[in-house]
């Protein structure tokens, strides 16, 4: 079985070659990822009880990014010291961010396949990286299962998804896709969207316990994003590996 949805894959190959400009379309993407960078390192160093002064806070650990896309999170993870690799459904995704970490001269091992392909030898990470990826998926609780083999006891998984609402649905779909423009029209299906308690049920079942769950908000005002308390539209879980 497979957790692939052929369809959503064609639809960000289209989109690959477009992956590091800023003011593509990945465009909300690029104003994202310094939040969830902060984010992720702040959790990884303090969970795994790293040094926040060093140059390279996070050389001691493993990472794999799964739907790492052009690899917009794997190149700043890895200049933070991880050694990371990320796997894409989409071999253009691949190619792109293979061409794109060997321009900035980064070490970053690319894999075109998904989760439930990967071979288990070897393959065991301190961290795992879900950001955006469970709301294209065709069988999540598939996909989290494959996930709880590819961690170590006591690593951590990050899953970025979007809040199943009325709220959710007007901000992500009817704004960012049909009003503001920020997305292709038809990026998301709001019947794959999942509430917190949705996805922490899921997980909780295959071997993981919730650790935390923060909102993530834009402020209009500085373009910014930012952690918050507010998980009604986007959402990040970390759960820990039993």
């Amino acid at each position: 079985m497979t957790t692939v949805d052929k369809i959503e894959i064609e639809k960000f190959s289209k989109l690959a070659k477009d992956w590091w400009n800023p003011n593509g379309k990945f465009k909300p993407l690029h104003l994202f990822n310094p939040a969830r960078i902060s984010f992720i390192k702040d959790k990884l160093i303090s969970h795994f009880t790293l040094n926040p002064n060093g140059e390279k806070p996070l050389e001691k650990l493993k990472i794999l990014d799964i739907g790492c896309g052009g690899g917009l999170l794997c190149e700043p993870l890895n200049r933070l010291g991880a050694t990371i690799t990320g796997i894409d459904a989409s071999n253009d995704n691949i190619e792109v961010a293979k061409l794109h970490s060997k321009e900035m001269n980064l070490n970053i091992k690319y894999i075109h396949t998904a989760p439930e392909n990967l071979d288990l030898k070897n393959n065991t990470y301190d961290a795992l990286l879900c950001m955006e990826v469970v709301e294209h998926l065709k069988d999540v609780n598939l996909f989290i299962e494959n996930c709880s083999k590819l961690i170590k006891k006591n690593g951590i998984m990050f899953v970025a998804t979007i809040n199943k609402n009325l709220k959710s649905y007007i901000y992500s779909i009817i704004g960012a896709e049909y009003i503001l423009r920020w997305l292709p029209i038809g990026t998301h299906d709001w019947n794959k969207f999942l509430t917190p308690s949705e996805l922490e049920i899921i997980a909780n079942k295959k071997d993981f316990t919730t650790d935390d769950v923060v909102g993530m908000k834009f402020n209009l005002l500085n373009n910014k994003w930012h952690t918050s308390s507010d998980t009604s539209v986007n959402y990040i879980s970390t759960f820990l590996k039993n």
